[in-house]
Formats: structure tokens, C-alpha cells, sequence
């Protein structure tokens, strides 16, 4: 067998192989994990086995994915979607669990040969219950339908599976006891859990606050990261000590920092913990599929993954329908969250340790999940087709939110066409119609909509990302097009369908920074404005007129930076606090080339740096600076800055020293 550390290697190396494939594929990580678990566990090539110290670590990231769950759920958020996460959502997950017990009832009445409790049926049911947060926000986010209609019944829905996971964890293990001694067994779960919650909610609450208020004034990141550490695995403490789970105690840990002003700080520090101990569950997950069982019993497997999928999604697109959904907003949430979820993992393993469940039922039914989640993301991608095909309303009401589109805009002409109304969309708005030039605006978010409407704003619900909803918009007749949300991804597809439809027709394009200004520019924006660039722009400006540098040379050196498509301005220097940071983000990097260094000696046409694919922004030699030109040659002790991407800039260094 492996050594401790070999083991931690083996993992170490799988996970990263995983991940990076997964990753190509446009796959969540978690499915990458769950992968490599399957590969390198005791049912199939036998690389490693699961062992207590492994189980331990991989409950941590159940902790402190508990803990950053806790961290989501403020009681202002809670109380917004009040009606979607307490209605829908509940009545989702108590529909899933019955009816599982139901189907439980009747194979136990009609095939005598199974054996399947109740309280069996029920920590399935609280399994099944459960989707995938990770993987459908994940699609929700790069479609930009996480403020469409559906996509808040979604969110809604999850809300509530995420906070039903609280319950059940202390449930499950009270069904493993003495079924006379069940109700009693409750009772004082609950009424512990009763007395725990109101210990730490309300006088935790007090604590915490005060003491982050001291930790941080100390000014350590060290400390505020032990203390961090301290209060999220000291609550899991407590409520195991308590006889409850450790997941319940960071759940509320999480809650009670998230009323605090030290949240996002905290959600960024404990995200490395969550992520790669999290990642090690997933794997210990994959470790209990026996691949020889899937395979022998292939056909049970797949009733398994049909059935539930299949029974989801009917519950949840019917109950969306009963809460006043259109066909095409339920059946897009059921598909959404018809797959299973990594808490549905967790309540599974919980049974399994409870011997709740016969070890077969939970092989099959863990076959089931996983398959289930790698089919995800291809059904959310298709869901649109789907519900065309499906729901001839559908159609009706795409045709009635385009002829609407297209009765706003018919008499307009030379318009500009904006792409999402969120602030900068409403600020373009305000100056164009200050300067009388007429715009529409496309949006998904349908509260935003339907208030700017009243207000008299020139904007439809609409997704500028389809060819149907532009050409509604009178892409023929405007002037110009103008994204104004930061998001690589959809201006692409904007892009690419302006370009086929009107060639000749001007897009101004933003973006966060300019990691993705090429790419951009590539695919036929007219403009791209990288708000932190602009940002950089306008705090200069500031700065140089208020030191007394003339209005008009300021406002010369800007339009050169703009012209010259920032190119002075791109890349910076990293430094410790940019650890993490995108390796695609250009950066400057300065080499000092000693006596020794390959390149002495060598013109820069010589050396050959852009191979590398990076470039060489500025030379300094003593006190001045070096022309950056094919015939300059260098010298020893010269500084050369170079400016890439991270792993071209490696390249560059390499090609300068040796």
C-alpha cells in the first residue's frame, strides 16, 4: 500500500488531472472529482481506499460548504423571496420525499421480495430532493438568465433545498434509532437543536460581531484567517457535542457573519478550505461506486436515473404551474432542477452510515446521481428547444414578447439598440435621450422591465443574444449597438449575430478589464471600454488637473491612451495580493539581466521575445530609458519590462536569461 504521503500525492495529482479535463469539457470540477474517486477506488483500479482520515477531511468540506451556504442565507434575502423558497421551494422538497415514500409503499405491497422501509424511503427522498447548486447556477450564469422569470423560481427553489439540508441532517440519524423511542428521539433532537439555535443565534450573534471587531484591529491576516477557523469549526463543535451534526453548527456560524460588514472578506478567505476539502468528499463519494454492481445491473440503473429525473421534473414544472408560472417558465425550472445535488450526496452517505439503507440500494441509487449530474448541463443547454418543442404556447408567448419588441420599435429609426438595462444601461439611456437620439432596450430581468416601462423608458423584455430579439429590435434600421454588462461570453454571441445580420453596423462593447480586449476587437466590436481602464483614465484625470496640468493636454493624453487601445495602461506589476488572479490578465514583469544572462550582447530582433507570445513594454539602462526597437542591443545590467500573459511572460524571462 501507499505511504501517507504517497496517498496525499496520488490524490493530489487524480484531482488535478480530473479537473483540468472536466474543465476543457466546459464541466463543473465536482463532476471532475467525483470522476477521479470512481477511477482510483476500491471497485476499479484499487489505487487507494477510503480510510478514516480521509472521511474525516472530507466531512470538513461538507462544513465549510455548510459554512459558506450559512454565509448566502441573510434574513433580508430570505424575507425578499419569501413566497418562491417558503411556497415553491418547500412544497418542491416535501412533494419529492413523499413521493418517494410513496413509491417506497408500493414496491414493498407489490413485490414481496423487497425490503424497503419508511424510514429508508424518506432519506431517499431527502436525497433526491436535492439539486445541483454549483452546476446550475454555473449554467444560469454564463446564459444571463439568473434575473429571467424562471431563472428566480430556480434560485428560489434552491434556497430552500440548500436550507431543508439543516433539517434533515438531523432527522436521518434520528430514524436509525429504536422505532418505539423514535418520537421521544425526535423531541429531543429538536428541542436540542431548539436550545443550540438560540444559544448561538442570539447570543452568538453579540459575540461574534465584537470579537471581529477586535480581531480586525489588530491588522493580521493571519489572525483573522486562525479566527476564522476558529468560530466556524468551534460551532461544528458545539453542535456535535450536542449530538447534532457539524454542518448545522457552520451553517449558523455562517449566518451569523453574514450580518456582519466582514462578509465578502470572510467568503473570500474560506473559499481555498471549502473548495479543496469539498473536492476530497466528492472523490470519497466516487470511492463507494462499485462500477462492477452498475455494470451487472445496467438496466437498474437506468430506471434509476430516468425515473427520478423524470418524476422531478413533473413535480416541479406542475407545482411552478400551480404558483402561477407560464408552460414555458415551468418546464424550463423543472429541467433545470431535475438532476440530483451534492447534498443529495451527503444525505445518502448519512443513511448509509445509519444502515438505514441496504449497501445495494445506495450503489445503484449513487450510480444514478452521478450520471444524472453529468447529464445537467446538456439538458439546461437544450432547454430552450425542449420547451419549443413541447409546449405550443410556448411559441405564443415568444411570438408575443417579439411582436411587442416590434411594435415599440417599427416607427424608429437610426436607434440605438442597448443590450441590458441594468445602471450603465439606464445612464446611456438618460444621456441619449438628453441628446435626442432614440434607443430600445433589451433585458431579462422582467420586475426591471415592467418598472422602466411605467416609468416610460424605451426598453422589452428581451435576450439580445438571439437572433429573433434583435431583428425585432430593428437591428436593419438603427444606428449602432451598444452591451452594456460586462460579460466576455454573451457579447460574443452579441457579436457574432450582429455581424451576420448587419455587418456594417457599429458595437460599443464593455468589459471589466482588459484581459479580453483582442478577443473582442477580433470579433467585430467597434469599440470595447474596459471599466477599470476607464476607471484608471478618469481617477488620472482627476488627479493631473487638480496638480495643475492643463484641461486640454489631459484630455489629449486620454484620447491617445483610447486610440492607442490603452495600450500604455495594460498590465500591471503583481503583487502578493493578486495571488489567484486570472493567468490570462496581462501583466508587466521586470527581468534584470546580470552579466551571465543569454541575451547580452543581442539585438532584440535576436532574442525574439514575441514567440514567447508576450512583448517588451520599456528597457532601462542606469537612470533612462532604452528605445524598444529590432536594432537596440542588450546590455548587462539593463532592466527589461516585460508584458503578457503569466505564462508568456515565463517564456519571455526564459528566452532573455538563457
Amino acid at each position: 500500500m501507499f505511504s501517507p504521503l504517497e496517498l496525499t500525492l496520488l490524490l493530489l495529482g487524480s484531482a488535478v488531472l480530473g479537473v483540468v479535463a472536466f474543465r476543457m469539457l466546459h464541466l463543473p470540477p465536482m463532476l471532475g472529482y467525483l470522476a477521479v474517486g470512481i477511477i482510483i477506488g476500491p471497485h476499479a483500479l484499487g489505487l487507494a481506499e477510503q480510510s478514516e482520515a480521509g472521511h474525516i477531511l472530507a466531512e470538513f468540506g461538507v462544513v465549510f460548504l455548510m459554512f459558506s451556504i450559512g454565509l448566502e442565507f441573510s434574513l433580508p434575502k430570505l424575507m425578499a423571496m419569501r413566497g418562491i423558497v417558503f411556497g415553491l421551494g418547500m412544497a418542491q422538497v416535501v412533494a419529492t420525499i413523499a413521493a418517494t415514500m410513496v413509491l417506497g409503499w408500493l414496491l414493498v405491497t407489490q413485490m414481496p421480495g423487497v425490503h424497503i422501509g419508511w424510514q429508508a424511503s424518506f432519506a431517499l427522498g431527502g436525497a433526491l430532493a436535492m439539486s445541483s447548486t454549483a452546476i446550475v447556477v454555473k449554467m444560469l450564469t454564463e446564459r444571463l438568465e439568473l434575473e429571467s422569470e424562471h431563472g428566480r423560481k430556480i434560485i428560489g427553489i434552491l434556497l430552500f433545498q440548500d436550507l431543508a439540508v439543516v433539517p434533515l441532517l438531523i432527522l436521518i440519524p434520528s430514524l436509525s434509532k429504536n422505532p418505539d423511542d423514535l418520537l421521544s428521539t425526535l423531541a429531543w433532537a429538536a428541542g436540542k437543536a431548539a436550545i443550540v439555535l438560540v444559544l448561538l443565534l442570539f447570543v452568538g450573534q453579540k459575540l461574534v460581531r465584537g470579537w471581529f471587531t477586535i480581531v480586525v484591529k489588530r491588522r493580521s491576516q493571519e489572525l483573522f484567517m486562525l479566527n476564522l477557523l476558529l468560530i466556524t469549526l468551534g460551532a461544528a463543535w458545539i453542535t456535535e457535542k450536542a449530538g447534532l451534526s457539524m454542518a448545522l453548527g457552520a451553517f449558523v456560524a455562517g449566518m451569523l457573519i453574514s450580518e456582519t460588514e466582514y462578509k465578502h472578506q470572510v467568503e473570500e478567505d474560506i473559499k481555498p478550505f471549502r473548495d479543496v476539502l469539498l473536492g476530497l468528499f466528492f472523490i470519497n463519494v466516487g470511492m463507494l461506486l462499485n462500477l462492477r454492481l452498475v455494470v451487472e445491473h445496467w438496466w437498474l440503473v437506468l430506471v434509476l436515473l430516468a425515473g427520478p429525473v423524470l418524476l422531478k421534473f413533473a413535480l416541479i414544472a406542475g407545482l411552478a404551474k400551480l404558483f402561477g408560472s407560464s408552460d414555458g417558465v415551468s418546464m424550463r425550472t423543472g429541467l433545470a432542477l431535475a438532476q440530483a445535488g451534492e447534498f443529495g450526496f451527503v444525505l445518502l452517505n448519512l443513511a448509509g452510515g445509519m444502515a438505514l439503507m441496504d449497501p445495494f440500494i445506495i450503489q445503484v441509487v449513487l450510480a444514478s446521481m452521478v450520471l444524472s449530474m453529468l447529464l445537467a448541463p446538456f439538458i439546461i443547454a437544450k432547454s430552450d428547444q425542449l420547451v419549443m418543442k413541447v409546449s405550443s404556447n410556448e411559441w405564443m408567448m415568444q411570438s408575443l414578447a417579439l411582436t411587442k419588441i416590434a411594435t415599440r420599435t417599427m416607427s424608429t429609426q437610426k436607434h440605438v439598440i442597448v443590450a441590458g438595462f441594468g445602471r450603465s444601461g439606464q445612464s446611456l439611456a438618460t444621456l441619449l435621450s438628453e441628446e435626442d437620439i432614440a434607443y430600445h432596450a433589451l433585458d431579462l430581468d422582467p420586475e426591471r422591465v415592467q418598472e422602466a416601462q411605467t416609468a416610460g423608458a424605451n426598453v422589452s423584455y428581451g435576450d439580445a443574444g438571439r437572433r429573433e430579439s434583435l431583428v425585432a429590435a430593428g437591428i436593419y434600421r438603427a444606428s449602432a449597438v451598444v452591451i452594456t454588462y460586462a460579460s466576455t461570453p454573451s457579447a460574443l454571441r452579441v457579436l457574432h449575430l450582429v455581424h451576420e445580420l448587419a455587418p456594417a453596423l457599429p458595437v460599443i462593447v464593455r468589459s471589466h478589464d482588459d484581459t479580453d480586449l483582442d478577443r473582442l476587437k477580433a470579433a467585430g466590436a467597434a469599440e470595447v471600454v474596459p471599466e477599470l481602464m476607464e476607471g484608471s483614465l478618469m481617477l488620472a484625470s482627476h488627479a493631473l488637473v487638480m496638480l495643475g496640468v492643463p484641461l486640454r493636454r489631459v484630455v489629449h493624453r486620454v484620447q491617445a491612451a483610447r486610440e492607442a487601445r490603452y495600450a500604455s495602461l495594460r498590465g500591471w506589476f503583481h503583487g502578493a495580493s493578486d495571488a489567484g488572479g486570472d493567468d490570462e490578465m496581462l501583466r508587466l514583469h521586470s527581468v534584470a539581466l546580470g552579466e551571465k544572462a543569454g541575451s547580452v550582447g543581442k539585438a532584440l530582433s535576436e532574442v525574439e521575445i514575441e514567440t514567447a507570445g508576450a512583448e517588451i513594454a520599456s528597457i532601462r539602462r542606469g537612470k533612462s530609458g532604452v528605445e524598444v526597437a529590432p536594432g537596440t542591443v542588450l546590455q548587462a545590467g539593463d532592466v527589461v519590462v516585460l508584458r503578457g500573459a503569466a505564462d508568456a511572460v515565463a517564456r519571455a524571462e526564459h528566452l532573455l536569461l538563457t
